[in-house]
């Protein structure tokens, strides 16, 4: 039986690996006209209250979210379509080309000076 469009946008069943802070951005998006509740955010998007409520705060501090006490409601739409956008080219990315193992470019460039760092002679 098919379902509307809405439905299909809503549902997290549908979401895949998608990361909790993108599946509340997203319905944040999707309705973006709204503000909500904290637990209105956890029933619709089926996270749990309390990490709504941690990826809420992160999602605050890099300007995704607005928060007026005690509603919620998306960030400025070009920022926010940005943010998913790049999280979406990096996961591609990484699923092509693997991902970086942080530790080995620690140890490559750990013994150089930074050629900005360097004397003026080259040294």
């Amino acid at each position: 039986m098919p379902i509307d469009i809405d439905t299909f946008d809503r549902e997290a069943e549908f979401e895949g690996d998608r990361t909790q802070a993108e599946r509340i951005l997203s319905f944040l998006a999707l309705n973006d006209d709204k503000a909500f509740r904290r637990r209105e955010i956890a029933d619709s998007t089926g996270i749990d209250p309390n990490a709504v409520s941690a990826v809420l705060s992160r999602l605050k501090e890099r300007d995704l979210v607005r928060h007026k006490p005690p509603y919620w409601a998306a960030g400025d739409p070009e920022r926010v379509r940005s943010a998913i956008d790049l999280r979406r080219s990096l996961d591609t990315l990484n699923e092509q080309l693997g991902t970086e193992d942080m530790d080995a470019w620690r140890d490559a460039g750990a013994d150089e000076q930074h050629p900005s760092q360097r004397g003026t002679d080259g040294e």
